[in-house]
């Protein structure tokens, strides 16, 4: 008996030795050590009688052993004990997203659960869970009206025209602010590009008004001045757009400068040096140096922009909208406003806003991908 013990634990040591020379056991390396410790007691030298090995406090055994889940649960363990105390070190900064998270969860995600309306033939008396539903047919009637294509086409109109026009205004502007050297005179221009954008579109539209009226407005005295007929922009369904468009150039140029601006502080100096001795102009320094130091940056702000291309802001259309642009003026926000608020007509217009949410969700993932695919990071 005594010699067939003494067989037993030389086969246990043989496997033993091969079993810690396997990748298998160098990959359960840690898990050992943190089971070991937590256990302790264990050795390698310790074996057992049914073939098993236990291997610095942890039991390497055939197809019954349960020590690889126990080394994880240990890992897991002191993972969750680091991640509290690095809780505990940073909870002001943590504090801090309390608000944030608060603010999402209250003004952006709890709203969603209204959506439903979307599909119920929505009341007062009945309430959102109340009341009757009525599947697709409010988007049924959304696809058939008429006005519904109206505004749809203004809206991607007037959309298109800011991104194609509005879009690469601070680019140029923040280039342009780039180049000035005398520090003083670059804060002025950026402190009078940026006052427009905390301007209120009622003032500013009221000041737009007053600039473009046909009698006394400042464009139409120049006109006169050289010889041409005044034009009313504001109630002209030619110009409405060229105005509506020229108005938000206005206000948000100079505030989008900020971002392209900080990206371009980031760039390398040595890369202008580099380029200078290359025999590079201010030009070539610009494509060749600044603007691919922007690139990505550009292109995040062109995803984000892509998700709104399906509204338009109501307060800015509102103030410049009047009855003789309405064909070309009135857009989805607007439509909403009057349609469902107005007319009280909530399930119809959230079947619109939900509509209007999907396509801008397909828009930024999909201009997303054309975005990687051009080997930019992208927003995923």
């Amino acid at each position: 008996m005594h010699t067939q013990n003494e067989s037993v634990g030389e086969t246990d040591k043989r496997r033993y030795a091969k079993c810690k020379q396997s990748k298998q056991f160098k990959k359960q390396r840690v898990g050992f050590k943190l089971l070991s410790m937590s256990i302790g007691g264990a050795t390698p030298g310790d074996f057992r009688r049914d073939g098993g090995i236990v291997g610095e406090g942890l039991s390497i055994a055939g197809e019954s052993s349960t020590a690889p889940a126990s080394g994880v649960h240990a890992a897991s363990s002191a993972g969750r004990k680091r991640m509290l105390k690095k809780l505990k070190q940073d909870k002001s900064l943590y504090g801090m997203l309390v608000p944030v998270i608060a603010f999402y969860l209250l003004f952006k995600y709890s709203p969603m659960v209204g959506e439903m309306i979307a599909f119920k033939n929505y009341r007062f008396v009945d309430g959102i869970f109340g009341s009757e539903w009525v599947g697709f047919k409010h988007f049924r009637m959304l696809f058939e009206s008429p006005d519904f294509w109206r505004v749809l086409r203004n809206t991607l109109l007037l959309n298109i025209y800011n991104l194609a026009l509005g879009f690469p205004v601070p680019v140029l502007l923040a280039l342009l602010l780039n180049e000035v050297r005398v520090e003083g005179y670059k804060r002025l221009v950026q402190n009078l590009l940026y006052i427009p954008h905390f301007i209120s579109w009622v003032v500013l539209g009221g000041i737009l008004i007053a600039l473009l009226s046909p009698s006394t407005g400042v464009v139409n005295l120049i006109l006169k001045a050289i010889g041409l007929e005044p034009i009313y922009f504001m109630a002209n369904s030619a110009w409405w757009p060229a105005a509506y468009t020229l108005s938000s150039i206005w206000r948000e140029a100079g505030w989008g400068t900020i971002l392209y601006l900080a990206a371009m502080s980031a760039i390398d100096s040595q890369l202008y040096e580099a380029a200078k001795i290359d025999g590079a102009g201010k030009l070539r320094q610009t494509w060749h140096v600044t603007l691919p130091g922007i690139r990505s940056t550009i292109a995040i702000l062109l995803i984000l922009r892509m998700g709104s291309m399906m509204d338009v802001g109501l307060e800015q259309t509102l103030a410049l909208q009047n009855d003789s642009v309405l064909d070309v003026a009135d857009v989805i926000s607007t439509y909403v406003y009057r349609v469902g608020l107005q007319n009280m007509n909530y399930s119809y217009t959230t079947a619109l806003g939900l509509f209007q949410a999907l396509i801008g969700l397909i828009l930024v993932v999909g201009v997303n991908k054309i975005i990687r695919l051009f080997g930019e990071r992208g927003l995923w």
